[in-house]
């Protein structure tokens, strides 16, 4: 069964309908944050040489300490967290999986193609997105009772108070993390699986050696090592969410939810609100399965007016 896989980008397709340069479209149909981490000087091996075993026990070091990882839980790095998410049905025993919804699709496609049963049943497998994309849904512990848990935290590190981290040391648990998403780094593809050893295990001989590259090691380990940046960061991002929803609601649209890296309105008719931002080449995300949902990432600093404008 082939799942549909709906994601926001594709600016080169709304180019070719709208016009315009890729320089001047403001891309705002991802969640990744605008302002990213400052890119560290590299070493030159980085590049040149294969990644050592030293570079990924920093780099796992660095992770289990930021996230304050519990005992127990094993941890494996990968070309970014949907690389984890195309493996992890192929070394959990397989059945029923349970992805409540509507949420990020690309996990459903993911057992699909590996011949999984979607259903409603959270008796064995269950995936909880966590905050939910694309409404914000925060999960609670006693709900999350399967024997295997997928607790997809891509945008958790907005609030890491809110993370269910302490949950990885239980047999069955995968906590995700990206690293794209906060730090602003997409193009990195960098994320994480946190959790039960023997699912890690499974999955590391499945990706096989050398799964992150030599930069993508280096500068995780650097971002991962300035929980100043981190703090830094929310603080701005709960400041450019306010200004995104004061400006949203006052051109009508109505708050779903969201995290603040990404805003989910009700705008009516989204169709043709995407339409009339496009127009000003700011893309947009909309959904297939409710067409009055727009949602929207944060400008960077210097494009606020290109927003306002359209608006």
């Amino acid at each position: 069964m082939t799942q549909i896989r709906d994601h926001g980008g594709g600016i080169d397709a709304a180019i070719a309908q709208f016009g315009g340069s890729r320089a001047g479209w403001l891309d705002l149909s991802t969640g990744i944050n605008p302002v990213p981490y400052p890119m560290p000087r590299l070493p030159h091996d980085a590049w040149t040489a294969l990644p050592d075993r030293a570079a990924f026990a920093r780099l796992y070091d660095l992770a289990l300490g930021f996230w304050q990882v519990p005992d127990g839980a094993a941890i494996i790095g990968a070309t970014g967290a949907s690389a984890i998410i195309a493996a992890l049905p192929r070394v959990i025993p397989q059945g029923e999986v349970c992805i409540p919804g509507p949420t990020y699709n690309e996990h459903g496609a993911a057992f699909a193609a590996a011949g999984w049963r979607l259903g409603q049943d959270p008796s064995h497998t269950l995936v909880a997105v966590h905050p939910n994309n694309p409404d914000g849904h925060l999960w609670q512990e006693h709900q999350l009772n399967a024997p295997y848990v997928i607790i997809d935290e891509s945008f958790c590190d907005v609030a890491p108070a809110e993370s269910l981290i302490h949950l990885a040391n239980r047999p069955g648990t995968i906590v995700l993390k990206s690293f794209g998403k906060f730090w602003g780094m997409a193009g990195l593809r960098l994320g994480f699986a946190i959790g039960d050893p023997a699912i890690i295990a499974r999955l590391t001989d499945l990706l096989g050696p050398w799964q992150v590259s030599g930069p993508a090691l280096a500068i995780g380990a650097e971002a991962l090592s300035d929980p100043q940046w981190a703090d830094d960061t929310r603080t701005r991002l709960a400041a450019d969410t306010q200004r995104l929803d004061n400006v949203m609601q006052a051109n009508g649209a109505k708050l779903v939810g969201g995290t603040t890296l990404f805003r989910l309105y009700d705008v009516g008719d989204a169709a043709a609100v995407q339409t009339r931002l496009a127009r000003c080449h700011i893309w947009s995300r909309v959904f297939p399965y409710n067409p009055r949902w727009l949602r929207l990432g944060l400008p960077a600093p210097d494009r606020w007016d290109q927003l306002e404008g359209a608006l």
